[in-house]
């Protein structure tokens, strides 16, 4: 199987997002990026074979803007959870879970970080609209606000590779940016 993603980083570099390969060789070609690690998979043409990249590195600095707080979505909430159902602690894919409110939306539960939780679905229909002590289900972990960066969230459905190693550090599941 041809390795399809790879990490670019800013000119600092910062890791900044992840792409497919195909990418990376245009912004290559374009002369926007240098290749700095490569995978030890060819893609061969009829006159020319060249490595797949696993790293590149932009050679203009790409200004960030910098949020003060994560962006609530249905993929971040997922990340925040690590892809796991906060009653089952099971591990899904993104298309089997849903996003449950731990106190029902028609008993005064907000949509907000403190009170969504992600949940396969079955455990979704059987909690329903109770409450959790009426239900006798109860999140794994408290909901909060995430404190990562947006870019962290790419990442969960992401296998790191081991070139990026040097770039981010992945721990019990969780991705860190390294200093």
């Amino acid at each position: 199987m041809v390795p399809q993603h790879v990490l670019v980083l800013n000119a600092s570099y910062e890791p900044l997002k992840i792409v497919d390969w195909q990418r990376a060789i245009t912004l290559w070609y374009q002369g926007k990026a240098e290749i700095v690690e490569t995978h030890d998979r060819e893609v061969r043409a009829v006159t020319f074979s060249f490595k797949l990249p696993s790293v590149v590195r932009l050679l203009y600095y790409v200004k960030l803007k910098r949020r003060p707080i994560v962006q609530f979505t249905r993929a971040n909430i997922y990340a925040r959870d690590g892809f796991t159902c906060q009653y089952c602690d099971r591990l899904f894919d993104p298309s089997d879970l849903n996003l449950d409110h731990v106190i029902p939306r028609d008993k005064g539960g907000k949509t907000s970080w403190e009170i969504v939780v992600a949940s396969c679905i079955r455990c979704n229909s059987k909690k329903a609209n109770k409450m959790p002590h009426e239900a006798r289900m109860f999140p794994r972990t408290a909901p909060r606000a995430p404190r990562w960066r947006p870019f962290h969230a790419s990442l969960q459905n992401t296998e790191p590779r081991n070139s990026w190693r040097d770039f981010i550090e992945v721990t019990d599941g969780t991705v860190e940016i390294s200093a």
